[in-house]
């Protein structure tokens, strides 16, 4: 069964190949786009099941020498390789069956974050900017570049609303799992008694899409300018630089006043803009996977509550797997990896048990 399907893979990935090269697909850029990823993505699989054919050769070779040799040292060597041989070929079928599990088909694209402080007042803001310094030192740690959009600070520090830009490989498949409400438990700043406050802020992670994932016709959009605001409300530069970018038939507006150069601007929030519009599809597939899903790792319900840091107790803890830990210095430096693995983990043997 898993020959046939890795047989079938293969002669997929020869068709790809030469789709590629094609007069059709080199004349429609959305089409080489497409096959040129289809193909990038099977190459990992090929190179497997290569190797899990040459261990199939191997074995086959064993069983033959010990069947037909009559020299025992010449057994016993054979013997003791098919051993070895049986141990790799386990290994190596967890390994293919696991990279056979249908990918998310936005995983390999960047992604744009928004953090947005939620109840908690002024603590709530400041939590949304220790998450923000967080994702920003995991993406360095990733070699990941970081571009800011849009914030809006709160008066006591942090942020009320900050969007990002995250460009990187495979960004979106490794930071859609923070999707949610975030919950700090700590004594804030602000609090004078040194009473533990419960304070939250709400992170959603996009897949940004590119001009070939929606069909944004510049007619439907109205484009204001303005003078880009610091705190407080005072000016930063006197020229119109920042932009506001209105979608009429949805109403989704996106402002972006990051850089000092207007088209800048333009260019960031239009990327923002296509998202939004791209985001009405993409939720309809997330609604799709959490109705089949009894844990939901991955869910487009950015009410639910995902996770928890504590201070008192040094412990951040995920709710959708049960897993916690007492590391929080350190997850709070950008060191939240263990946490996106144990997120895909639980996820794959969702789509496993589910046959997704």
């Amino acid at each position: 069964m898993l020959l046939e399907k890795l047989e079938a893979i293969s002669k997929r990935f020869e068709e790809v190949g030469s789709l590629i090269s094609s007069p059709d697909a080199m004349s429609d850029m959305k089409r080489f786009i497409k096959f040129s990823k289809e193909y990038k993505e099977l190459q990992p699989i090929i190179e497997a099941f290569k190797e899990y054919k040459n261990i199939l050769n191997n074995i086959t070779h064993a069983k033959e020498v010990i069947a037909k040799e009559k020299d025992e040292e010449f057994r016993n060597l054979a013997k003791s390789e098919l051993e070895e041989l049986t141990v790799k070929r386990d290994a190596m079928e967890e390994e293919i069956r696991t990279m056979l599990i249908p990918q998310d088909p936005e995983d390999s694209k960047n992604a744009i974050i928004e953090i947005r402080a939620g109840t908690g007042g002024d603590e709530a803001s400041i939590f949304a900017g220790d998450l923000f310094r967080m994702y920003v030192k995991y993406c360095e740690s990733r070699k990941w570049k970081v571009e800011l959009v849009d914030e809006t600070s709160g008066t006591m520090g942090g942020y009320k609303e900050i969007i990002a830009d995250i460009v990187g490989e495979g960004v979106y498949g490794q930071l859609k799992y923070e999707s949610g409400v975030h919950r700090v438990q700590r004594v804030p700043q602000t609090e004078t008694m040194g009473r533990v406050h419960t304070s939250a802020a709400s992170v959603v992670i996009l897949p940004e899409a590119d001009e070939f994932d929606v069909d944004l016709k510049m007619t439907d959009v109205r484009k204001d300018t303005y003078c880009s605001s610091g705190p407080g409300g005072q000016s930063v530069n006197t020229t119109y630089s920042a932009i506001r970018l209105t979608h009429i038939p949805t109403g989704l507006v996106v402002t972006c006043q990051d850089e000092k150069s207007q088209h800048k601007n333009f260019d960031k929030a239009l990327a923002v803009l296509r998202t939004r519009i791209y985001e009405l599809e993409h939720n309809k597939y997330l609604s799709e996977i959490a109705s089949k899903r009894k844990t939901m790792v991955s869910t487009g319900d950015r009410s639910a509550k995902i996770r928890t840091y504590n201070y008192p107790q040094s412990r951040v803890t995920d709710h959708r797997i049960g897993l916690s830990m007492h590391n929080l210095p350190t997850f709070m430096n950008g060191d939240i990896q263990n946490f996106i693995d144990a997120l895909q983990l639980a996820e794959n043997a969702e789509k496993l048990k589910e046959g997704i």
